[in-house]
């Protein structure tokens, strides 16, 4: 089984989709599809289908999503040719939940998971080269907003939300490592559109203001500056951190030593 989270959804059942078109079917098998390999609770289901004030049928209703779900992969176990695994043994009942087995297919969601772990050890190495690369491959894997086109009730917006804020991270350090790598001008485009989509995430700011002030554009990187703080002061009552006020000193001064990438990392790489 293919599952594709990281933008449009897609399952495939040996090449064949079977991702429903109804929006009720089409949370529960994203649900499932999230957490493939692993049951989900009834009551995870329910929630997500209906909130706190479930229906009384909601149960029988559920198990009505299920058997819609199993006929979907039979179709495709049956398109896709001989050796398609029994729709009971693809999503199958567990105590108290359900489960989508993957088989033996691929996930984009794990890839990335993958990728990105495998970069954060390399940057933790020293090899700033590597991790970009592999950062890079594990953002490319994203097409668009997680589940772009599932309507989300509560469950499946908060793992959206956890996705974008992996996503995040992961291109924190991917931009992080080409700093250290010294793609300061390459950089400039990517960030000024990155700090407009996120106007109070410190990091990327913090990484703006280095690219443009090793590029020589001092007055536009303490611009970027006081765009954040007033954006900060104003909607939270906030003043930016310390690490990002050091950077905004070393702009000032124009030090002799600029200042390293290793600036924004910690608890900006936190921050947003």
């Amino acid at each position: 089984m293919d599952i594709g989270i990281l933008g449009a959804f897609d399952v495939r059942e040996k090449g064949v989709s079977i991702t429903p078109t109804a929006p009720k079917p089409r949370q529960v098998l994203a649900l499932l599809a999230l957490h493939a390999d692993r049951a989900v609770p009834v009551a995870t289901l329910t929630e997500e289908l209906w909130g706190q004030r479930p229906p009384r049928s909601a149960r029988p209703t559920l198990q009505t999503y299920v058997m819609h779900l199993r006929e979907l992969i039979a179709q495709a176990s049956a398109a896709g040719g001989a050796g398609g695994r029994p729709p009971k043994q693809v999503l199958r009942t567990m105590p108290g939940g359900y489960q989508l087995d993957s088989g033996e297919g691929t996930s984009d969601v794990r890839e990335f998971d993958r990728l990105a772990r495998t970069g954060y050890r390399a940057m933790d190495a020293g090899d700033h080269r590597e991790a970009a690369r592999l950062l890079r491959s594990a953002l490319d894997l994203w097409t668009g907003p997680a589940l772009a086109d599932v309507p989300a009730g509560d469950c499946l917006r908060a793992e959206t939300t956890g996705l974008e804020e992996s996503r995040l991270c992961a291109l924190d350090r991917r931009i992080e490592a080409d700093l250290r790598l010294g793609r300061h001008r390459e950089l400039i485009a990517e960030l000024t559109v990155l700090v407009t989509r996120h106007p109070t995430h410190e990091s990327l700011c913090g990484q703006l203001m280095l690219a443009l002030h090793r590029s020589g554009r001092r007055g536009e990187a303490l611009a970027a500056y006081q765009r954040l703080r007033a954006t900060l002061v104003r909607e939270f009552g906030l003043e930016p951190s310390a690490v990002l006020g050091r950077i905004r000193q070393s702009v000032l001064t124009a030090a002799e030593d600029n200042p390293r990438a290793d600036d924004v990392t910690g608890p900006l790489s936190q921050a947003g």
